[in-house]
């Protein structure tokens, strides 16, 4: 079977340097995968290396010859690279926080609130259960604190480049959270989405009335826009692409033909094999074999 190695370092820095490249080739060649020229998609930033062989044995020892170097790698078979759907999560995803623990400044509970948050999104509390308790202390909170809280948030680097680049190519493009449609409709129009879903946070007279309605959209809900939206467009399982941090995320990057972990929670990244640990949203860009050249902005 031929197989691809991709290899992704911060684009920032630009540090994916010729021995790290070196270093990979080799663990290859050792293990007697066949590896052919290493191919830039992104000078010092990403690479290609193609291989005959395994590829979760090639990853094993990739992972292990690069010994912690802040690079990320992925090795999948070569056909059937670029997916036709892409559903990523909001929160800690898409957008640099939690917008319910920003939302819950406002109250002055950002640490409580933060800290139950925490534990949700490692699987140590129930999703629902924390999601109503966590928006039953913002009774009372006025309207315009989710505008002042919206004002604050940022995109994560090269969100919009995956969404716009994906959609250039034909992707549809969901945004899903467990938090609140008031902010992934405006980020869902803010990174180019095509879609975007959430829990629906109610408020009377101005006012934060301490509820969400229900049902509430959990991790089972975002299973089930991921086959959703892909039977609808009449795309198969392996073509779909997700990716999220939280254990509500899990079972739809476990679903997915290429469920990407990024800058996960322990639980997540112990269970999902493709991670991001180190470069930036547009690897997703890359592991699917575009190049920079391609990019859309």
């Amino acid at each position: 079977m031929r197989s691809i190695l991709t290899l992704v370092g911060d684009a920032t820095a630009a540090d994916l340097t010729a021995d790290l490249i070196s270093r990979a080739h080799a663990a290859l060649a050792g293990i007697g995968v066949a590896p052919g020229e290493p191919d830039w998609l992104a000078e010092h930033i990403a690479c290609d290396i193609a291989f005959q062989g395994d590829a979760p044995s090639a990853l094993e020892a990739v992972r292990a010859a690069l010994d912690g170097a802040p690079v990320d790698a992925w090795a999948q078979p070569a056909v059937g690279r670029r997916k036709r759907l892409l559903v990523a999560d909001m929160d800690s995803t898409i957008v640099a926080c939690e917008t319910l623990d920003e939302l819950a400044a406002f109250a002055g509970l950002k640490d409580k609130i933060a800290a139950i948050t925490a534990r949700t999104m490692n699987g140590e509390i129930d999703f629902p259960t924390a999601l109503r308790e966590r928006v039953a202390m913002l009774t009372g909170l006025p309207e315009d604190a989710l505008c002042r809280t919206l004002a604050g948030i940022r995109l994560n680097p090269g969100a919009r480049t995956l969404v716009m680049t994906m959609r250039a190519h034909g992707a549809f493009t969901a945004l899903v959270s467990g938090g609140f449609r008031w902010f992934t409709r405006r980020i869902a129009e803010a990174a180019g989405f095509d879609h975007d879903e959430a829990n629906d946070l109610l408020v009377e007279d101005g006012r934060i009335v301490g509820r969400v309605r229900e049902p509430i959209l959990d991790r089972d809900a975002k299973l089930a826009l991921l086959r959703r939206l892909a039977a609808e467009r009449g795309i198969a399982p392996h073509e779909t692409l997700a990716v999220g941090d939280g254990a509500n995320d899990l079972p739809m990057l476990l679903a997915a033909g290429l469920g990407v972990a990024y800058r996960a929670k322990p639980v997540v990244a112990a269970a999902v094999p493709c991670r991001i640990d180190h470069a930036d949203l547009t690897a997703l860009l890359y592991l699917q074999g575009y190049r920079r050249d391609e990019f859309v902005t």
